[in-house]
C-alpha cells in the first residue's frame, strides 16, 4: 500500500535505486498455462491468512521487519484505479520498492480483516493503513501455487465505485460478476503458478481481453510503465482512493 504513495512523491530519477533487477485437475494433468481457477488449497487455511498478514507487516512499520511472505520469484501486484497498475513484479522487485515506499512514507496497518477460501484467490482482506493525513481502507487477494507461494496480489480502494464485486452484499468477492484479473492470467494455474508473457495462452488471452494485454505491457517494461502510469494519474488520486477528498 505505501508504494503507491511512495511512487507518487519520489522524483523519477530516484527509481534506480530500486531496480533490481476448475480445481480437481493433478499437477500432472494442469497446462503451463492454466488459469489460477484450476488450483485447490494446498495448504491449511491458517497458512494463508498468516501469508496475508505478512504481506501487510512488510508496509506496517510497527511489525517485525522479518516478517515476509513467501513471494514466488515472478510474484506481480496489480492495483486497480485509482491506483498505479503494475506496482510490482518479482520478488526482488516487491521487496526492495515496498522498503523504499516504507522509508519515504511510513505507515502502520493495525486493522486487518484477513480470510481463507476454498477457490482463488485463497487469501482476501480488508485493511486499513495509517497514514498522517488519516486511514486508507483496501479491499485486497492474494493467489498461490502449489508450494504455498504467493504468486499474483491485487488490490482496489474500498470506496464506493472501486471494489470489483457489483453486489453490495458479495463481501468477499464470491459471486459471477466479479471483475480480478488474477484469474485470467496464464500461468497462474500451474503448479508453480509462474508467469510466462511470451507464452502461445498469454498471447491468445492478451488478443481477447483488453486487461490481459495491458498487463502484458506493462510487465515487460515495468519502470517505464509505472512512469507513465504516474504522470497520467490526476494529482489528487491517492487522496480520492483513501477517501480524504470529497
Amino acid at each position: 500500500m505505501s508504494l503507491r504513495r511512495m511512487l507518487a512523491s519520489l522524483a523519477l530519477g530516484a527509481l534506480a535505486v530500486a531496480t533490481v533487477a476448475c480445481g480437481s485437475e493433478s499437477p500432472s494433468e494442469r497446462s503451463s498455462d492454466a488459469l489460477a481457477t484450476a488450483l485447490t488449497p494446498q495448504q491449511p487455511p491458517d497458512y494463508y491468512v498468516e501469508q496475508a498478514h505478512k504481506y501487510f507487516d512488510t508496509l506496517d512499520t510497527s511489525a517485525d521487519r522479518d516478517s515476509v511472505p513467501n513471494y514466488s520469484p515472478l510474484v506481480a501486484r496489480w492495483e486497480l484505479p485509482p491506483w498505479l497498475w503494475l506496482t510490482g513484479y518479482g520478488s526482488e522487485n516487491m521487496i526492495v520498492t515496498t522498503d523504499l515506499a516504507l522509508g519515504f512514507t511510513p505507515s502502520t496497518v493495525p486493522t486487518r480483516d484477513c480470510r481463507a477460501f476454498s477457490v482463488q484467490p485463497f487469501a482476501r482482506c480488508y485493511v486499513s493503513f495509517e497514514y498522517q493525513e488519516g486511514a486508507c481502507p483496501i479491499y485486497e487477494e492474494f493467489v498461490f501455487n502449489d508450494q504455498g507461494e504467493m504468486t499474483f496480489i491485487e488490490a482496489w480502494s474500498d470506496q464506493p465505485g472501486f471494489l470489483p464485486m457489483p453486489d453490495s452484499n458479495d463481501r468477499w468477492a464470491e459471486g459471477p460478476d466479479v471483475q480480478r484479473l488474477s484469474t485470467k492470467v496464464p500461468g497462474l494455474g500451474s503448479e508453480t503458478g509462474l508467469i510466462d508473457l511470451d507464452s502461445e495462452a498469454m498471447q491468445r488471452a492478451a488478443s481477447e481481453d483488453p486487461e490481459v494485454a495491458d498487463f502484458v505491457r506493462r510487465a515487460k517494461d515495468f519502470w517505464p510503465a509505472w512512469r507513465q502510469a504516474l504522470e497520467d494519474a490526476d494529482p489528487d488520486y491517492f487522496a480520492r482512493g483513501c477517501g480524504w477528498t470529497p
